[in-house]
């Protein structure tokens, strides 16, 4: 049996990634025996603005997390740590998108990818949380590429969320639980 899937969704900078850092690391101070603490990163660093976040958020997880970095292919990457890991972190998703997006996936290479990541999260042996974007609170954007983003940003995230147990919506850093656990 799985354990609970898990999806923080939210605007930019709403406090997503603290909360479901919180949360995993609270889930796994209740472990008895020591398990990995897996976090899937789909950041591509293009510039050094963005290293530099990306190793603030490393120091923010601490040595108790093993990163594997995986801008496309999450739902093997689940797959493969699900089977030893006591948790899951995968932040984020809208950056996965976009990443499908990069690498000129088809339309129905990206249901196929959606697909694969919705079947990875139903077999999986431990609890994952998911970070997302929501990006369809504000105007319709004017370009077709900014259209076809936000589209697969929302289709994403209606997919996963209802593939989730528990759904938390971030609002200035307060959590608000939109989908109850089981």
């Amino acid at each position: 049996m799985r354990k609970e899937i898990t999806l923080v969704i939210g605007g930019c900078r709403s406090g997503k990634s603290s909360f479901a850092l919180n949360r995993a690391n609270e889930e796994a101070a209740g472990w008895e025996e020591k398990k990995n603490k897996c976090f899937i990163a789909t950041s591509v660093p293009t510039d050094h603005e963005m290293e530099k976040r990306v190793e603030k958020h490393k120091k923010e997880r601490g040595d108790g997390w093993h990163t594997i970095e995986e801008p496309v292919k999450i739902h093997e990457k689940i797959n493969q740590y699900s089977q030893t890991a006591g948790v899951i972190l995968v932040d984020c998703l809208t950056l996965w998108g976009s990443n499908l997006l990069f690498h000129s996936y088809a339309p129905s290479q990206i249901e196929k990818a959606i697909f694969q990541l919705g079947d990875a999260l139903e077999q999986c042996h431990c609890s994952v949380f998911l970070v997302s974007n929501e990006v369809g609170g504000g105007i319709v954007p004017e370009n077709a590429l900014a259209r076809e983003f936000r589209d697969l940003a929302g289709l994403i995230n209606q997919r996963i969320a209802a593939i989730a147990d528990t759904v938390v919506m971030m609002f200035a850093g307060i959590d608000v639980q939109i989908k109850p656990g089981r």
